[in-house]
């Protein structure tokens, strides 16, 4: 064989070779173990770790109970379960719903007070604020007519000076400074069982002055804009000066409209006869009230026409 041929013979094996080196690896077989007998055994294919596990669990979650929505439901409201916040507005709930139910129970009371009143006694009651309607008027009438004597007087400094003096007399009465007379009532209030108290005899004052009384004294105590009552032992105590019953009123006004005034169903007399005490209203057409009260000079406050 020549040299050339030999070459050429070469150059054929050396592809093929080249091409079973490249190829070797990827063709490369299945991994297996050689038996004792020389047998080849495939091993078994990998199971992944991930799809085990649900096959495991899988019991476990059909194990536990399955709830019905009742059963649910009850579940989440039983044992209640209360916060702060929520305790704190059911109180105050509670206590909003409690001073309504007592406020609806009071105007209840007044109002069958003046349903179960008789006919005379709701004519009474018109009667007294259609008199207080007339003595605002009244009193009205009498600031114009003062106003229109200063206008039309020909010495308007003289008619002034009278006006004043006057009026100076009337604040001196309502500030219990001047002793005063005229029409009026004595309120007597015995008190056998010692159950009259202070706030009991404020509201005869209060309900006096409503009804026009324009001066009042009790029990040698002269009644002005800042007199107080207390509570003392066996007494009330009027500005500091205790008084024992029997408790007597002198009251200065119309005696037809302070008298209706102490007896309106739900009123003074009957308040107190409640407690067991006996009140006894007369008319008269004098009424003294002698005591008097210091003029205090105020501390702080001016006339602002100074």
């Amino acid at each position: 064989m020549s040299e050339h041929e030999h070459a050429n013979d070469s150059e054929r094996e050396q592809p093929t070779s080249e091409r079973a080196a490249e190829t070797g690896p990827a063709a490369a077989p299945a991994p297996a173990t050689a038996s004792a007998g020389g047998l080849r055994k495939e091993l078994p294919d990998e199971v992944p770790a991930d799809a085990a596990a649900p096959a495991q669990e899988a019991p476990e979650q059909d194990a536990e109970p399955r709830l019905t929505g009742r059963q649910r439901l009850i579940k989440g409201l039983w044992p209640p379960r209360v916060t702060r916040a929520q305790l704190i507005v059911a109180l105050l709930l509670f206590g909003l719903g409690f001073g309504l139910a007592v406020q609806v129970a009071s105007n209840s009371d007044s109002d069958s007070a003046l349903r179960g009143a008789r006919q005379e006694d709701l004519v009474r009651i018109l009667d007294e604020l259609d008199d207080r309607t007339q003595r605002l008027e009244d009193e009205k009438q009498g600031l114009e007519q003062q106003r229109e004597e200063l206008e039309n007087s020909s010495d308007q400094a003289e008619e002034a000076r009278r006006q004043t003096a006057e009026k100076q007399r009337q604040l001196g009465v309502l500030a219990g400074t001047v002793a005063a007379q005229g029409p009026g009532i004595t309120m007597t209030i015995e008190d056998t069982k010692g159950t009259v108290e202070a706030d009991m005899l404020l509201d005869a004052i209060q309900e006096l002055r409503a009804a026009g009384a324009e001066a009042i004294q009790v029990n040698g105590v002269r009644v002005v804009a800042n007199t107080y009552l207390s509570d003392s032992g066996n007494g009330v105590s009027v500005d500091g000066n205790k008084i024992t019953a029997p408790y007597r009123f002198k009251v200065i006004g119309k005696p037809q409209d302070l008298e209706p005034a102490l007896n309106i169903p739900g009123g003074v007399v009957q308040t107190l006869e409640k407690e067991q005490a006996t009140v006894a209203v007369e008319r008269s057409t004098k009424i003294v009230v002698d005591a008097l009260r210091a003029a205090k000079r105020p501390d702080y406050a001016r006339s602002s026409s100074q």
